[in-house]
């Protein structure tokens, strides 16, 4: 009798070279699902870029605007109601100019202005100039056309105001005229200085820059 070689080990030899093989040269479901996800992940994020308009540059924040020459509206203390002035001129400038409407003289002239017109003052009074007694103020800053304007207009009321009265023509109504003329929203005028150039910087918020004309 002839033995036949048992070819049961190269079959399984075989059997399992030819999955490793298969093993090398095909992926696994799990890694062909692994990558048919990542590949469709690609497309998706691909499809939402084109799809997303183009991000748009930044706009430039603006900045406040200040020009060379300015109206500084202020208000100070003072021994009773307090006063309302002007301060102007050049930014580049130390030295400024100071108007408001005051009584002429002393305390008695303070006085009868309560009760009848008085002799007036325009210019720098005691404490104008003086940075303790401060309590409020909004400056506005002018191109040089309209500082020529509005510096002639302040001389202007200065030469035109020769009386003053505590309930007509008082510190505030003159830097409300000052105001008016520039264009800003000018609140009630009688009322204590600080209230009202705090009110002048609320009803025009805060703004900096005034043009009365193109330049």
């Amino acid at each position: 009798m002839t033995n036949k070689p048992d070819r049961s080990g190269s079959c399984i030899l075989a059997g399992f070279a030819l999955a490793a093989m298969i093993a090398c040269t095909t992926p696994s479901a799990s890694a062909h699902e692994a990558n048919k996800r990542m590949a469709d992940a690609n497309a998706l994020a691909t499809t939402d870029t084109a799809s997303r308009p183009a991000p748009q540059s930044r706009r430039p924040v603006a900045r406040a605007e200040k020009g060379p020459y300015y109206v500084d509206f202020r208000a100070r203390t003072a021994a009773s109601w307090g006063h309302a002035f002007v301060w102007y001129g050049k930014t580049s400038e130390r030295a400024v100019e100071v108007a408001g409407l005051t009584p002429a003289g002393d305390t008695l002239a303070y006085v009868l202005g309560h009760l009848t017109f008085v002799p007036s003052e325009t210019g720098a009074s005691y404490g104008d100039l003086d940075p303790e007694y401060l309590t409020a103020s909004y400056r506005v800053y002018l191109n040089e056309a309209d500082a020529k304007r509005v510096f002639a207009y302040i001389k202007k009321l200065q030469a035109s105001s020769p009386v003053w009265n505590a309930e007509t023509t008082n510190c505030t109504g003159f830097i409300g005229d000052i105001a008016e003329f520039m264009g800003l929203k000018v609140p009630y005028r009688w009322q204590r200085p600080e209230n009202f150039v705090n009110s002048l910087k609320d009803m025009n918020g805060g703004r900096q820059m005034v043009r009365l004309s193109a330049e």
